[in-house]
């Protein structure tokens, strides 16, 4: 199983800068996808960026529309991500979910887990 815990979210100003967390804690995998979601009201969950890990290093991938303004990264101790959002735009508002994948180290089988989502409101 995993644990996630996000953080992180609030209301803020059009230009503001914001940063998610999203702790996961795990014995039994091998968490090699981290990513963050969003989802606007009325509209479909969409991935945001992107981070896999690998023996080569990290990768990581944005949505077009967030490019140049957030940066997903990861620490090297362990199991956090973390999503750093500038230049924040009103259509930026959304519910933010965590979702990290990775093989079971028994069974070898892929799993995918969800944080509870934050909310992230950019109003003026």
């Amino acid at each position: 199983q995993v644990q996630l815990v996000e953080s992180g979210g609030g209301l803020v100003q059009p230009g503001a800068s914001l940063t998610l967390s999203c702790a996961a804690s795990t014995t039994s995998h091998s968490i090699t996808h981290m990513a963050w979601y969003r989802q606007a009201q009325g509209k479909q969950r969409e991935l945001v960026a992107l981070i896999t890990s690998d023996d080569s290093g990290d990768s990581t991938n944005y949505a077009d529309s967030v490019k140049g303004r957030f940066t997903i990264s990861r620490d090297n101790a362990g199991n956090t991500v973390y999503l750093q959002m500038n230049n924040l735009k009103p259509e930026d508002t959304a519910v933010y979910y965590c979702s990290v994948g990775g093989n079971n180290r028994g069974t070898r089988r892929w799993d995918t887990y969800w944080g509870q989502g934050t909310q992230v409101t950019v109003s003026s």
